[in-house]
């Protein structure tokens, strides 16, 4: 199977197993893609918050001074009292007040047995402080079965409206609230859940917006305190066929999950908002300027309180800076969602990545190809980083990412055994056409030296004179093999020796050319020194036959006919030739084919006629550096050329001193 096939059928597998698993296995590489969106908000780095949102922090000073958690209420109230008094806009409570203050002086009198008539009671203190400042109070729902029966239900002040509501809804169904204790429940304008649901991992990358608790949609703390403070009566939720779409407060849409999340876009570690200690409020030692028109949400970082989560940013983070960047998010419409569309450019990356990884498959660099799989990676990166931080919009990463490098690893694989079966192919066809040195040059090669293509080469054509009175003197066909094999491996090892590629044996013939399959250096000098070499071999090729017993019915007929036993002619000729695998599909050969092997092939029948041993033409004439005596011998009209041919004869090297070497007979 042809390189370029087997890597389009492998980029088509990929692809069609990667969306399959991005539509019915999402949720397995989720964890992954997290962290790819981790590392995204830690390349973006921090941002500074909105200074409209501070922190009242029930920090270790505060406890410090002021006694452990919980405080009694009179204490809260004050608090709260104070940034009501400092002008505060809202403040929310990250806290819930589930059980009574024991001690309020009411309940100790009461616990006693002693008159508690006009006694002040904290928990009526906090609630009327609550119903005279703008205060929604928190709550939280026991997402598990705690084995405690719900009691009451918890209060909103606005309006849930459904719409388009599938009969399978994927919200969040609570176990029961815990809610604060009836007279701050009931003096409270508002109130919101704080829960934070955790990924798998313990990292807090969403908060829950609605929960369904026995059929009625709630709000949570964030929401509730957005709708108020753009002042809508109604929270409206839209569904699609597969849940929850997004959650609108009149012409604010917010976008969530089918689970009814936000997506925090968190503004960056701890801190990112001013905290303001619990206790400076409590002792009135802030600037009014600090509190005066904000949104504060009243929370706890101390250690002791439990109440510190785990985000992209910070493996310690306050819960309640959680909701303080939900509420930016909802306020600024700063969101990061996934929108429907969002599945179907998903499925159009991992097919470009699938075609761009294609494409750097066919380079013939390994390392070219490694540089630019690392540059379309992080082409992929940064362009869904752009997305997540400019446009708000999410796209799936890890996805794409493991159809663009798995379909590289094992495309590299591939092309490792395709390049061996190619090897193996071409040493099949050279092992016995070319030297070793040309072979690895061969190997080493990036180009595909099998392929058909045109190229200036200088071919050899040889032929042995009398053959048929050879044959017929040694009368036994394995002598006759053997006879040819002594003759024919000496001239194979002078063509191969002098970097020419053998292309054929036909009979007593010999065919090789030059510059074939890779470039030889003075082409035409090197087959006309092969061809020399060979005449100088065949005297002592001679003296070996003269020698052997197996062949004295050959030297009879020799000797009777007055010629050596084994005599040639060599032809010659240089030219554009076309050079390549040749033949059917089911067998073929590397050869060459053109109007020079043709010119070759007269130049050496045309030895006899000239009784020369060495023909050339002028062409290879023209390419010859080297030194040698030449003998002009005619000019001649091929059929097929309108231009005349100049044959030329090679008697030996410039400075051969016996111009009858080749009487080889000797």
């Amino acid at each position: 199977m042809p390189k370029k096939t087997a890597h389009l059928l492998l980029a088509i597998i990929i692809s069609v197993i990667v969306i399959m698993l991005s539509f019915r296995a999402s949720e397995l590489f989720m964890p992954f893609e997290n962290k790819v969106k981790d590392f995204m908000f830690k390349a973006r780095g921090e941002i500074k918050g909105d200074e409209n949102i501070i922190i009242v922090d029930i920090d270790e000073k505060s406890l410090k001074s002021l006694g452990q958690w919980p405080w009694s209420r009179d204490k809260v109230s004050t608090l709260l009292q104070n940034l009501a008094d400092y002008g505060v806009g809202m403040v929310g409570l990250d806290v819930v007040f589930a059980e009574p203050d024991n001690s309020s002086p009411k309940k100790v009198l009461k616990k006693l047995g002693l008159s508690y008539e006009g006694v002040v009671d904290y928990d009526e203190v906090l609630a009327q402080t609550i119903s005279q400042t703008p205060t929604i109070i928190g709550y939280v729902f026991a997402i598990q079965n705690d084995s405690i029966a719900p009691q009451n239900n918890p209060k909103s002040s606005g309006i849930v409206i459904e719409k388009n509501r599938p009969e399978k809804s994927y919200l969040l169904k609570p176990y029961r609230p815990i809610l604060n204790i009836d007279s701050i429940q009931e003096a409270a304008y508002s109130s919101g859940y704080f829960n934070t649901v955790p990924d798998s991992d313990g990292n807090v990358r969403s908060v829950p917006l609605v929960m369904e608790y026995e059929g009625i949609i709630y709000p949570s703390l964030t929401l509730e305190m957005a709708r108020i403070i753009q002042d809508k009566r109604k929270i409206e939720l839209f569904y699609d066929e597969n849940g929850l779409s997004h959650i609108a407060l009149g012409e604010l849409g917010i976008p969530t999950d089918y689970y009814g999340r936000l997506s925090v876009n968190y503004r960056g570690a701890q801190r990112s908002y001013r905290y303001i200690s619990a206790l400076d409020i409590y002792e009135k030692r802030v600037k009014p300027e600090e509190i005066e028109g904000k949104i504060a949400f009243l929370g706890t970082s101390a250690a002791g309180l439990l109440d510190l989560r785990s985000t992209p940013f910070d493996s310690v983070f306050p819960g309640v800076e959680v909701h303080a960047n939900a509420l930016e998010n909802i306020l600024g419409g700063d969101f990061l969602s996934k929108p429907i569309w969002a599945a179907g450019v998903d499925t159009l990356t991992i097919i470009a990545g699938a075609f761009f990884t294609f494409l750097i498959l066919l380079l013939p660099s390994a390392i070219g190809s490694f540089a630019l799989l690392l540059a379309l990676n992080a082409a992929l990166l940064f362009a869904h980083y752009f997305y997540m931080f400019n446009h708000g919009v999410l796209f799936n990463t890890i996805l794409p990412f493991i159809a663009i490098n798995s379909f590289f690893v094992i495309g590299q694989a591939l092309n490792y055994f395709l390049e061996i079966r190619q090897k193996e192919r071409i040493k099949g066809k050279f092992a016995s056409k070319v030297s070793p040195a040309v072979m690895n040059d061969i190997l080493s090669s990036e180009d595909n030296v099998l392929e058909g293509k045109e190229r200036e080469i200088t071919v050899f054509l040889s032929d042995v004179r009398n053959f048929t009175n050879i044959s017929e003197a040694m009368g036994d066909p394995k002598k006759l093999i053997r006879f040819m094999n002594t003759y024919m491996d000496p001239m194979t090892e002078i063509i191969i020796k002098t970097e020419g590629t053998v292309d054929k044996f036909i009979g007593d013939a010999i065919m090789a050319y030059w510059n074939a399959p890779t470039d030889v250096k003075n082409h035409a000098d090197k087959a006309v020194t092969a061809s020399l070499e060979q005449l100088h071999a065949l005297r002592e090729l001679n003296k070996t036959l003269r020698e052997d017993p197996e062949f004295i019915s050959v030297v009879a007929m020799s000797d009777a006919k007055g010629v050596p036993i084994v005599d040639i002619g060599i032809g010659l000729n240089s030219g554009v030739a076309i050079v390549g695998e040749m033949g059917s599909s089911g067998r073929s050969d590397y050869t060459v084919i053109g109007d020079p092997i043709n010119l070759g092939s007269r130049l050496e029948s045309l030895c006899k006629y000239y009784n020369s041993k060495l023909n050339i033409s002028n062409f290879t004439k023209e390419l010859l550096m080297g030194d040698y005596i030449y003998r002009f011998l005619d000019l001649v009209t091929v059929k097929g050329k309108s231009e005349p041919i100049e044959i030329w004869q090679i008697h030996d090297y410039d400075d051969a001193r016996d111009i009858y070497l080749f009487d080889v007979s000797k």
